[in-house]
């Protein structure tokens, strides 16, 4: 008889945090009285958002440059290169009115459209603006357009998608301790850099605008860059809570790390730049919850009114149809700045002609990496390299305090509570299963392999265990890689086994378990350190039900949990760790990798790498076919110069 699900679970359990996260913050919006109070709300909403998007750099040499121009009837085109940081150049389009300036500005930010600032939805805003008196400068995103940083990988699969592009990029900025969103958001100041220092700008009337993507890149910037004066974001801006409730996975760089952990919500990076005007932008069938975006506006106007702000600082405008800059959206968007800059009623553009990508083109091969630019993961491997040079080794006992802080364990009780729950047949083997509660809803599923079912429905520990934590499952991998003679228990941590949400696809960029890791993110936390509270709490439980040591088995991902399970739990034995990864440092240093986001310990870097956790460990330690950052077996050579590269021996 099936017993029951829990493939819900793990989705459940971050609602509910969310909840009650999201009703604290309302309940503290709604109790502000007086403008100081609201003035110190805002203060520290600034505060949480500056340390979310870190580190900043120092700003370098732009060294920008104009490779062409394109001469239209209203506005001229002209097609500008510059380096955000030094050799990661930048695509962008410069629309520039006819006439006498300074013009009001307006930075736009492109949506997830492969084609970049090329998109035909994207030169249709640009000429709209541009045909209202606003120069505009738009700039590709990192990996669009002219940007695309894997132009000469003949596989490719793994970063088809822009949008799968940005989700591997930003994995391994997570282990250097940094966020792809602030490399999002560097680049649009550095945009504002070289077009605010033009003669014909106005930078007193700075406008920003973006879509879906777009939208986020112009929600972030709106908080961090004093200098925009007006913004008006587009179908990006909800609530956090909706968007997990609705299972809507998001992309790497709208996952600010510690965000929601600090008590904020989407609406909070309006309200940092109260009373400034913003017009939240929406579409009434968009994927993004208009019910988040009416919150959202709520308490944007609740804010704005309290302080004092004009009500024409603060609009929301939904427009008629799905996720998109629709013509209706793009027309609000002109009217809004075109009021708060001052310019007149702007004209209604009825025809918009967009040039084809040959005469738009930045560079002459069409991609900025084909023409000298240095690709994200360069920097990223340079940045481990530099890391590992700094690193000082660190004594065991300091170690394991850093590794713990690093995956932000909870706390946990003595012996934890659990539940018998009804034994399944595999086979010729009966497994005797047990719910361990691990932290609140959360259930780790414990089977305990035995030679019959006499004693299924009883938890009789022996002395020294075998716990074995699966790469997905126990049921399907534990059986073929351990002896049957040992005490074998197999662990499930939330997430996988019975818990995993995604069986069709575990691995899928944007499946449910990247959405975990996301959310655990903006907590503050550490998805892998919840898989791994889960396993020192299961150990907890064996310990008290009588076992002295209790000996670690881990393959794939649960090779990582076992790894750090073993260090942190002196009850721990020997440890066999099947398929595990050699090094984080390897993950940087190689375009693609193919491990879930949730194995890459944010900061672990800046520490250590995964050989000093292994020499901690010294002879408990076996490694058996470790894998490669694409999670195939090292073999031969390939094995010598990956153990050596880790300081290692086999």
């Amino acid at each position: 008889m099936p017993g029951t699900g829990y493939q819900h679970m793990v989705h459940d359990y971050y609602i509910e945090r969310l909840r009650a996260t999201y009703a604290e913050r309302r309940a503290a919006l709604r109790a502000l009285r007086t403008r100081a109070q609201a003035r110190q709300y805002q203060e520290e909403a600034r505060s949480a958002i500056t340390r979310a998007f870190a580190p900043r750099l120092p700003k370098t040499p732009l060294n920008a440059r104009c490779s062409g121009t394109i001469e239209r009837r209203f506005f001229r085109i002209e097609k500008i290169l510059f380096e955000s940081r030094p050799g990661f150049t930048v695509s962008a389009h410069v629309y520039m009115p006819r006439g006498e300036g300074p013009f009001p500005a307006v930075l736009g930010t492109c949506g997830h459209d492969a084609a970049g600032i090329q998109a035909p939805l994207y030169q249709s805003f640009c000429q709209r603006l541009a045909r209202a008196g606003f120069a505009v400068l738009i700039y590709d995103p990192i990996n669009q357009g002219e940007r695309d940083q894997y132009w000469h990988l003949t596989d490719r699969n793994a970063v088809a998608s822009c949008t799968h592009a940005h989700n591997m990029m930003g994995k391994q900025l997570e282990l250097v301790g940094d966020f792809f969103g602030m490399w999002r958001v560097w680049d649009g100041m550095r945009a504002l850099d070289y077009f605010l220092a033009r003669p014909e700008v106005d930078a007193t009337r700075v406008g920003l605008t973006g879509n879906s993507g777009g939208g986020t890149v112009s929600t972030w910037l709106w908080a961090l860059d004093e200098r925009i004066t007006m913004a008006a974001p587009s179908c990006f801006i909800t609530t956090f809570l909706h968007n997990l409730e609705n299972e809507l996975p998001a992309d790497s760089e709208q996952y600010p790390p510690g965000i929601i952990g600090a008590g904020l919500d989407m609406a909070d990076f309006i309200i940092a730049r109260a009373p400034s005007p913003a017009l939240l932008l929406g579409q009434r069938y968009d994927f993004f919850d208009r019910r988040g975006l009416q919150q959202a506006y709520d308490d944007v106007a609740q804010f704005y009114d309290l302080i004092g702000a004009p009500a024409a600082n603060r609009e929301l405008f939904i427009g008629p149809q799905g996720h998109g800059f629709s013509r209706h959206n793009q027309e609000a968007m002109v009217e809004f700045f075109a009021r708060h800059a001052a310019t007149g009623s702007p004209p209604r553009v009825r025809k918009i002609t967009t040039l084809d990508r040959a005469a738009l083109n930045t560079t002459p091969e069409g991609n900025t990496v084909a023409a000298g630019a240095k690709p994200i993961y360069e920097w990223v491997g340079e940045r481990a390299d530099q890391l590992s040079r700094t690193r000082r080794p660190m004594p065991t006992a300091r170690l394991k305090k850093r590794l713990h802080a690093l995956l932000g364990l909870p706390r946990r009780s003595a012996v934890p509570h659990y539940r018998v729950l009804r034994p399944q047949r595999h086979g010729d083997v009966t497994h005797a299963r047990y719910a361990i509660e691990s932290e609140g809803a959360v259930r780790a599923l414990l089977h305990k392999r035995l030679a019959d079912g006499t004693r299924a429905h009883t938890l009789d520990v022996e002395q020294t265990p075998s716990l074995y934590l699966p790469h997905l499952d126990v049921v399907s991998e534990s059986a073929s890689l351990l002896p049957n003679t040992a005490p074998l228990y197999g662990l499930n941590p939330r997430g996988l086994g019975e818990s995993r949400p995604d069986e069709a696809d575990f691995f899928h960029p944007y499946g449910m378990d990247y959405l975990f890791h996301g959310h655990a993110l903006m907590l503050g936390e550490s998805y892998l350190g919840r898989r791994v509270h889960d396993a020192l709490t299961t150990i907890d439980l064996l310990v008290g039900e009588g076992a002295r040591k209790v000996h670690l088995y881990g393959r794939g991902q649960g090779a990582l949990i076992a790894l750090c399970t073993a260090l942190l739990h002196d009850r721990s034995g020997t440890v066999t760790l099947h398929n595990s990864p050699l090094s984080y440092t390897a993950w940087c240093k190689t375009p693609l990798v193919a491990w879930p986001a949730a194995n890459f310990l944010r900061g672990a870097l800046r520490y250590f790498d995964l050989p000093d956790l292994y020499r901690a460990l010294d002879k408990r330690l076996s490694l058996v076919e470790p894998w490669g950052p694409d999670m195939k077996p090292l073999r031969g050579k390939a094995l010598k110069l990956a153990l050596a590269e880790a300081g290692l021996t086999a």
